[in-house]
C-alpha cells in the first residue's frame, strides 16, 4: 500500500500540474482582445514573419514563414519554416492549432510538442487579411505577420501602438530579414 501511495501522489500532482500549465499557457495577455468575426478560411495560406520577440525556438532565424491549412477534422495544420543563418540550414516545425472557443473568435491554441499547447491570439488584422498582429499567452510572445515580406508603415505603427498599450516592450522586437 505504501508503494502505491508513492506512485499515485507524484503522478496525480504531475497530472494536475500539466492541466494547470495547459490551462494557463493558452491564455491571452491582460488587455489584449482577440478579433471577433474572424474568418479562418481567409486566414489560411502563407504568412511571412515581419517581427517577433526572440525566443529559443526561433533563435538566429530569418526568412521565417508560417503556412496554415485546414485538416480534415477541422483543426489547422501549421508549418513554420525558417533559415538558421548561423548553422546555415533550414528548419521546419509542424504543429496543429485548434480554436479555444468559437471559430469566429481568433483565440487558438497551438501545439508543436503535444500535449503542450500555447496561446495564439489574433489581436489585430486588416480587413483584407493581409497583415496581422498575434499575441501569445503572455507578454513574452508577439508576432507581426504579412502576406508579403514587408508591411506598410501605417500598419507597422498601428500594430506597434496597439502592442505598447497592452504592455509589450516593442523596442525588443526583432525585425526579420527575408532575403532567400
Amino acid at each position: 500500500m505504501k508503494t502505491l501511495h508513492k506512485i499515485i501522489l507524484p503522478v496525480s500532482v504531475g497530472a494536475l500540474g500539466l492541466l494547470i500549465f495547459n490551462s494557463y499557457s493558452v491564455g491571452i495577455p491582460k488587455g489584449a482582445i482577440a478579433v471577433k468575426g474572424f474568418d479562418a478560411k481567409k486566414y489560411l495560406g502563407r504568412w511571412y514573419e515581419i517581427a517577433r520577440f526572440d525566443y529559443k525556438f526561433e533563435k538566429n532565424m530569418d526568412n521565417v514563414t508560417a503556412e496554415y491549412s485546414e485538416n480534415p477534422d477541422g483543426t489547422i495544420r501549421v508549418v513554420n519554416r525558417g533559415y538558421d543563418y548561423l548553422k546555415k540550414l533550414w528548419n521546419d516545425s509542424i504543429g496543429e492549432a485548434k480554436f479555444v472557443k468559437d471559430k469566429t473568435e481568433a483565440r487558438l491554441k497551438v501545439s508543436f510538442f503535444k500535449p503542450f499547447w500555447a496561446g495564439y491570439n489574433v489581436i489585430d488584422i486588416d480587413e483584407e487579411y493581409q497583415y496581422v498582429l498575434v499575441a501569445g499567452s503572455s507578454l513574452k510572445y508577439l508576432w507581426i505577420l504579412s502576406r508579403t515580406t514587408s508591411i506598410p508603415e501605417s500598419i507597422r505603427q498601428r500594430f506597434i501602438e496597439k502592442a505598447k498599450k497592452i504592455g509589450y516592450k516593442t523596442n525588443d522586437l526583432i525585425w526579420v530579414r527575408h532575403n532567400q
